[in-house]
């Protein structure tokens, strides 16, 4: 029990700093690209660790209890790992395009490759 409860706190303090090292990117970056960039690559980093904890967590008590309870917790983690997984990465490439095409240009580029696709 003592090497789980290690683990768990390890992978929590993984996903606590790199949830706020996301928050710091956010307020930090120059322009709308990085600001995304910072945010979803490190928050989904730490709420996959965060999420890996809850799991962690909700097994080694149903292995000591034995209550189901602690089982569909760590369904419900793992369904909101996959949800999770999935939107974040695309509803950042989704703001990044319409940010594009509505013409917001990054601040420091040295080339646009998506010049000739927002003719299009």
């Amino acid at each position: 029990m003592g090497i789980l409860l290690a683990i768990l706190y390890i992978f929590l303090g993984i996903g606590v700093i790199f949830n706020c090292l996301g928050s710091i990117g956010l307020l930090r970056f120059p322009d709308v690209y990085t600001r995304l960039h910072a945010s979803t690559k490190a928050t989904t980093f730490g709420s996959i660790f965060t999420s890996f904890a809850v799991i962690i967590y909700s097994f080694s008590r149903w292995n000591v209890s034995g209550d189901s309870k602690f089982v569909v917790l760590a369904l419900h983690a793992i369904v909101a790992l996959i949800c999770l997984i999935i939107t974040n990465p695309t509803g950042a490439h989704a703001i990044a395009r319409a940010a594009h095409r509505s013409g917001v240009m990054p601040k420091q580029a040295v080339i646009d490759q998506l010049k000739e696709a927002k003719l299009e």
